[in-house]
């Protein structure tokens, strides 16, 4: 005889797994890794391969001495490595990047209980550590290509030059990432790519990063700064595309996404016009990131079949 059982959703199976959705994110990266390459030089390829190799190695470790199940296998690490290199400058010192990548995944993942256990974006929470740490060295810009040549000609990011009412770089460069900035935040067509591939996979909504930089374009031009720029400019495609989409720390419905996107925009706004930072994608992610379970209370819908209490607290 047959048995139906009655349980909980979701009650959808999938054959995705953590590993599967990890090397789609890799893979979506790429575009970018090639692109610092070719805009910064090789050294842009040393910065990743560290990172991302004291990425691995800390949660090898760090499983390890607490006796649990080593999960380097699911290739979140190297995902984590990844990103954080991309919030780096090609100048850093190698020792800086394996400090963040190891901060990064032992205080911000392991600590918490690992993979989908972490209240706060690893890779962001490893770059505000160095930034904090380090600001120097965390904004020491070289030019675009300057590695042809062998002089290290340092340049200010497009931000930082907005403020300071410096000449900005052109549209398309913006677009091809010809400018100063971190590793992986400069080619917006990289990045787009990697983010239209990541959709058609399904493996992420469109909506945090819609909802996100059109957020902040809109209030910087209600700000007097020119929206277009300020979309291209910082991190704000790679944090909009790739880090404030991230499964656990970002709320799982529709309209969570779209108050979590608004609400980082917002922030990000906030301190490009009013705060000492010409950036601001960082803090933002991070400050939603602890919103999110407030969030996902008021956004969460309501059980199918639960019975409505009348005001005496009988069921009706």
């Amino acid at each position: 005889m047959n048995q139906l059982f009655v349980s909980p959703s979701p009650h959808i199976t999938d054959l995705d797994s953590t590993r599967g959705i990890m090397l789609d994110v890799i893979i979506a990266l790429l575009p970018a890794a090639v692109a610092a390459v070719w805009i910064f030089g090789p050294r842009s390829a040393l910065v990743i391969l560290v990172s991302v190799a004291a990425a691995v190695a800390a949660e090898y470790l760090s499983r390890k001495i607490m006796k649990r199940e080593n999960t380097i296998g699911d290739l979140s690490a190297v995902v984590t490595g990844l990103l954080l290199a991309y919030n780096l400058p090609s100048t850093i010192p190698l020792w800086m990047a394996a400090l963040g990548s190891g901060a990064a995944i032992v205080v911000v993942k392991q600590l918490f209980g690992g993979i989908g256990q972490n209240f706060l974006n690893p890779a962001l929470a490893g770059r505000i550590v160095l930034m904090c740490s380090f600001p120097a060295a965390m904004t020491n810009w070289i030019a675009p290509f300057a590695y042809r040549t062998g002089d290290a000609v340092t340049a200010a990011s497009p931000l930082a030059a907005a403020d300071a009412g410096s000449a900005l770089p052109s549209i398309s460069d913006m677009l091809l990432g010809v400018r100063a900035g971190c590793l992986g935040e400069t080619c917006v067509i990289a990045l787009v790519f990697g983010g239209l591939y990541l959709v058609l996979r399904r493996v992420i909504s469109p909506i945090i990063p819609v909802a996100y930089i059109a957020t902040t374009a809109l209030l910087m031009w209600l700000g007097g700064a020119d929206p277009l720029y300020q979309a291209l400019s910082g991190g704000l495609v790679l944090g909009a595309i790739f880090m404030a989409t991230d499964y656990t720390t970002s709320p799982l419905t529709w309209r969570g996404k779209l108050i979590f996107g608004v609400g980082c925009g917002a922030i990000t706004a906030l301190i490009r016009l009013f705060g000492s930072l010409p950036e601001g994608v960082s803090f933002s992610i991070v400050i939603m990131n602890l919103l999110v379970p407030y969030i996902e209370r008021l956004t969460a819908p309501k059980p199918f079949g639960r019975e409505k209490k009348t005001k005496g607290g009988a069921a009706k």
